[in-house]
């Protein structure tokens, strides 16, 4: 009895040392596998260079040349300045000028000059650049030469991409207006109060430790969910962390909106299905509490709340895979509080559809195809 008890801790120890020493295991609490690679990457810092099939060989035995791809994105631009920067991008297509300013070229610069942190942004460094456009130059001659400039350059186009275009609107009086400016929109209707903080990064133990790679809107149960950009929807149903939730690709290919904890029952608009286009400013579902549960339909959540992400895709590999790029939302949700889409609920089925027309005009956004 003895030596089994012996020998149990020492295999017990053996597995220990082996564990320790090799860190491709990662550690979790006991519970649930993890969460599939959709809704929680298994990476939270810049992750390693990962080993996709080499896109030619080269002469010589072993001599590959890799794939080159962006591989990490860390996004915390403050709202008032990219507020700003959208005003001056209006006001220059407005004007009719033939270089018109593009405000991700002007935030991609202004990167360059913070380090990509934009806590040590200074207020002359906008200033600095609105004067060098007075006096003629273009923000991609100024970016020349800066080493960093291509790479936030093709970041933030991927992350800001389609928030920005031209579009037509419809009035209440039934007139479709054309417009250019900021046409995603706040996830949450119009007239349905929410609170938020910023919590990208927190903990979560469900299942497993890892972090929070979401913005989480607390709001009631039953507030219609918007589609903050225009897209076709990519995944559609139960997740068992996420609960009830919808996935949307947009156009470019290059983001995946993520929706999650829908309402129980009913989550989704009526006739939402996968592999449907839906336009910015659609109700696509409801807030609820779904999730925490590999029982579906469960209501595993304390409170009610949209859980709202961003994944940015620079390779095929990297939507599925363990090197996932997921941004912090605050400051992207602070931008589009102002848009909200205005719903209007029909009294027999109870549902929630938007109450003016929008439709984009193709090839006026910087990604738009």
């Amino acid at each position: 009895m003895d030596r089994a008890k012996t020998a149990g801790r020492l295999l017990a120890v053996g597995f220990t040392v082996i564990f320790c020493l090799n860190p491709a295991v990662p550690a979790r609490a006991a519970g649930p596998a993890p969460a599939p690679p959709e809704l929680e990457p298994r990476l939270f810092g810049p992750p390693p260079s990962p080993e996709p099939e080499p896109e030619q060989e080269a002469p010589g035995a072993g001599n590959e040349v890799k794939e080159s791809y962006i591989r990490w994105v860390d996004f915390n631009a403050p709202a008032p300045l990219m507020r700003q920067l959208i005003e001056m991008d209006v006001k220059s297509r407005a004007s009719g000028e033939t270089a018109p300013f593009d405000w991700i070229e002007g935030l991609a610069y202004l990167a360059v000059k913070c380090g990509g942190d934009f806590r040590k942004h200074k207020a002359a460094q906008l200033r600095q650049l609105r004067k060098a456009l007075e006096e003629g130059k273009t923000v991609a001659g100024l970016g020349e030469g800066l080493k960093t400039y291509a790479y936030y350059l093709e970041a933030y186009g991927a992350a800001l991409g389609g928030l920005v275009g031209a579009y037509e609107q419809e009035t209440a009086e039934g007139v479709w207006e054309p417009r250019y400016g900021l046409r995603a929109f706040s996830p949450i209707a119009k007239g349905f109060a929410y609170g938020h903080y910023d919590d990208f990064g927190s903990g979560r133990a469900y299942g497993y430790r890892r972090k929070h790679l979401g913005h989480d809107l607390m709001a009631l149960t039953g507030t219609p969910v918007i589609a903050a950009e225009s897209g076709v929807v990519e995944e559609l149903g139960w997740n068992r962390y996420g609960g009830w939730r919808v996935g949307v690709r947009s156009r470019d290919g290059l983001r995946y909106w993520y929706y999650a904890h829908l309402r129980q029952n009913r989550p989704y608009a009526e006739g939402l299905q996968k592999g449907a286009a839906v336009a910015a400013g659609d109700v696509i579902g409801y807030v609820g509490r779904t999730g925490y549960s590999s029982r579906e339909n469960t209501n595993g959540i304390e409170q009610s709340h949209l859980h709202w992400g961003l994944q940015l895709i620079f390779h095929p590999s990297q939507k599925d895979g363990p090197n996932q790029i997921w941004i912090d939302l605050y400051e992207i949700t602070k931008l589009l509080e102002p848009r909200r889409s205005a719903t209007v609920r029909d009294p027999e089925t109870k549902e929630h559809r938007r109450a003016l027309g929008y439709r984009e005009i193709a090839g006026q956004a910087r990604n738009d195809g």
